[in-house]
């Protein structure tokens, strides 16, 4: 595959992109500030002694709205973008999405077992909540990613096909568990876990967010490390490893990278689908295979696609708000089924 563009050039595209959807993310919303302003503001919230009139309402806004929301949208949107790389490395098929090794269901399982067990226990203290539902997610998410790999481990093998296969079907036996917390839970449970599933940056917070920021830094510092196995393995597993790579040692790496970024985005803004496999497939047919390049253009570009999808969401109908899921399956649909009538002709 021949890349469109050079990583140089890539790259100033993609930060540009980055830092006009950051700028964006931080001006516009139910209440849309100047730009200059915004500017302004976020060098206030750097402790520079910029004065300005109206600049204290605007430094609130940024400070406890807008920055977070911001954060958590460029760490999602990163990670997820990362572990759809991850993922389609691993099977070696540019259509794979994280979801395959059940880390997404696994989550929505947790999730629901949060809001909707918790209620018929007899409910969960009012401050513990958020932070329940946030922790049951991820451990749900990393608990079916490790079952999917452990049935795909035989003779101290990993193998590929067959944990294809047990994602699918420990995604559906999740998907069929999460059916049943639906059916019990009451109109407000139910609105509760239907917006979740629909995925949200809204109510982003600092203190949920530092941990989602923890794993990501750490997924996106350790993954382009692997970019040359990677590479290697784009050949099949037979000459990666005549190449002096430890193949099966790689499996588990992916598998784990993208078993925690992957868990530790979903429990912080809900179920969000498409990025992991839009990104990265879109940074491929403009940079090519490499991962050298594809792994760090990825991040950029999976966290500017979900500021935007963020930004839809919330003017699209002002001033009520969209779940960002919605729109991300708006754009990532009609891509997958772009891809599929392409690779026909």
């Amino acid at each position: 595959m021949t890349p469109l563009l050079k990583p140089r050039t890539l790259f100033i595209g993609l930060s540009l992109l980055c830092l006009l959807a950051i700028w964006l993310s931080l001006a516009l919303g139910p209440v849309s500030l100047p730009l200059l302003d915004t500017l302004r503001a976020a060098l206030r919230l750097l402790g520079l002694p910029i004065e300005g009139q109206g600049l204290e309402q605007a430094e609130l806004i940024l400070g406890q709205i807008r920055l977070p929301r911001t954060l958590l949208g460029l760490a999602v949107g990163g990670v997820l973008a990362l572990s759809g790389v991850a993922m389609q490395g691993l099977f070696r098929n540019p259509l794979a999405d994280p979801g395959l090794v059940g880390v997404s269901s696994g989550a929505a399982l947790g999730a629901a077992f949060a809001i909707v067990g918790g209620v018929l226990l007899g409910g969960v203290p009012e401050a513990l909540g958020p932070y329940l539902l946030s922790f049951s997610a991820f451990l749900g998410g990393l608990l079916v990613a490790w079952l999917v790999y452990r049935l795909g481990r035989r003779n101290g093998q990993t193998h590929v096909a067959t944990m294809l296969l047990a994602g699918i079907a420990l995604t559906a036996l999740a998907s069929s568990a999460v059916g049943l917390f639906t059916y019990l839970a009451d109109d407000a449970t139910l609105r509760t876990l239907t917006f979740w599933n629909l995925g949200s940056l809204n109510g982003a917070s600092y203190s949920r967010l530092w941990p989602l920021l923890l794993i990501s830094a750490a997924v996106a510092l350790w993954l382009p490390r692997r970019a040359k196995a990677l590479n290697a393995l784009l050949l099949g597993e037979s000459e990666a490893g005549h190449l002096g790579i430890d193949v099966e040692r790689l499996k588990r790496e992916l598998v784990l990278c993208t078993a925690l970024g992957v868990g530790a985005a979903v429990a912080a803004a809900g179920l969000i689908g498409f990025v992991g496999l839009v990104v990265p497939h879109l940074v491929r047919l403009l940079a090519g295979p490499d991962h050298r390049t594809l792994l760090p253009a990825s991040i950029l570009a999976g966290a500017s696609l979900l500021l935007l999808a963020d930004l839809v969401a919330r003017l699209a109908l002002a001033p009520a708000e969209l779940p960002i899921g919605i729109v991300t399956a708006f754009i990532g649909a009609p891509f997958f089924l772009f891809l599929l009538l392409r690779g026909r002709t």
